[in-house]
């Protein structure tokens, strides 16, 4: 989700478009003042004065400065103007693109932030700037960009994005997710259809919905390159939900998660907590590592919530008594409330917070985030998501020492494939 607060004249449009018993009502409903907050600022978010067409490549590649090539895949309609490529509107096929993005020198910039284009051309030695475009016109195409960007350890990751991004916005976030990582493992884009404002809230979703099958088929066909052995998902917020139904899917279809797909990272993943315990369920046994980025003073998905009936958010909870139940089930929950974010909804420390950018760095070179008493998870602190459902919510309060070895074992196996056995009349769900 792309924020900023820096222009007086949107809160004003904000206000306008909303009407002030909008923000009132909202306050009223929720029993906090924060959403008042976070409505203006999820306003603000769309009527950034940005540059467009900034997808078109510069004639000729700066000397000097940083290239990521990434393979974009996305469900969007495609654009007639060659500096849009896509739209945010549904296509009917899954277009492929391979894009390179140059990336100024960092004397020039500050980690974890987008130095995006003031004009056009961009000047690249401070601002980001494509250098090429080029269609991936079949599967053997693809295989090849494979071949071509493998690592020694034949890494893959696979970016998805979150709600109110555009084609651009996903193409420069991941490029700057990569850079600032110093990964070099082969990125992969998945980008779906956002309109990019933030009115479609509800568009998004079923947009995200609309694109399931299509991230499946590039998940296997990720996996079906002997290019690649070793398959990261990293996906934000509404993404995250995207990603997660996309995995279930892929279970289903082969029986199981290919062993290829060895992590999962989730930041601030915007899904309801029950939804996601089913989805976690019903992707089978065999799942690859879960890492979960957690905040409580992420006020974008405290309006999510208030938007799907109050039901928390997996990115927003915090249960610390579950994380080593969750970790025996190999999810690995991270709390990033403690970090300073430039994003006044704290909902991007993933992405513009160098403390995580790094750790993201750790994880997709196949490192553990949560290895060593000096590492940088300790450092932040553990804590665990809600998703245990209603059995969860009984000891809620307690501390992991006072939860019983019954209560664990069910908490275990409600979070597992196992236990469909009927007891007292009822089928674990």
């Amino acid at each position: 989700m792309t924020t900023s607060l820096s222009l007086p004249g949107c809160i004003a449009q904000g206000l306008a478009g909303l009407g002030f018993g909008f923000a009132t009502a909202i306050a009223a409903r929720s029993g906090r003042a924060v959403p008042v907050l976070v409505a203006l600022a999820l306003v603000t978010s769309g009527c950034a004065d940005r540059v467009q067409d900034v997808l078109q490549p510069l004639a000729v590649v700066p000397a000097g400065t940083s290239r990521v090539t990434m393979l974009v895949a996305t469900t969007r309609k495609p654009s007639e103007d060659p500096g849009k490529l896509f739209s945010g509107d549904r296509g009917t096929a899954i277009s492929l693109n391979s894009v390179d993005v140059s990336i100024p020198p960092d004397r020039n910039r500050k980690i974890g932030e987008v130095q995006w284009p003031s004009r056009m051309p961009p000047n690249p030695q401070k601002e980001f700037a494509v250098t090429q475009v080029a269609k991936v016109q079949f599967e053997g195409q693809a295989f090849d960009w494979y071949r071509k960007n493998r690592n020694a350890k034949h890494q893959v990751v696979i970016f998805v994005h979150g709600f109110n991004n555009t084609y651009a916005d996903a193409v420069f976030r991941f490029a700057q997710i990569v850079h600032d990582s110093g990964t070099d493992a082969a990125p992969i884009l998945f980008t779906w259809p956002s309109r990019g404002r933030v009115f479609d809230y509800l568009y998004d979703k079923e947009s995200a919905n609309y694109s399931r099958r299509a991230l499946e088929d590039l998940i296997l066909q990720a996996v079906k390159s002997p290019d690649v052995s070793d398959v990261t998902i990293l996906a934000h917020s509404m993404g995250g939900w995207l990603a997660a139904e996309a995995l279930r899917g892929v279970a289903m279809r082969e029986k199981s998660i290919p062993t290829k797909v060895k992590n999962v990272v989730l930041a601030s993943p915007d899904i309801d907590i029950d939804v996601f315990r089913r989805q976690f369920t019903e992707m089978g046994s065999k799942r690859p590592h879960f890492v979960i980025l957690t905040s409580t003073r992420d006020k974008a998905l405290e309006m999510s919530s208030w938007l799907s009936g109050g039901v928390s958010r997996v990115g927003g909870s915090d249960l610390r008594p579950y994380a080593p139940l969750l970790d025996e089930l190999g999810v690995s929950v991270i709390d990033t409330s403690a970090i300073k974010t430039n994003d006044p909804l704290g909902h991007n420390a993933f992405a513009d917070s160098p403390e995580i950018v790094r750790l993201l760095g750790q994880r997709l070179a196949g490192q553990s985030l949560d290895g060593g008493k000096a590492s940088v998870a300790d450092q932040i602190g553990m804590t665990a998501a809600n998703f245990a459902g209603s059995a969860a919510r009984v000891a809620v309060a307690a501390p992991v020492a006072v939860i019983s070895p019954e209560a664990r074992e069910i908490l275990k196996r409600e979070l597992s494939s196992n236990g469909k056995k009927m007891v007292d009349g009822q089928i674990a769900y």
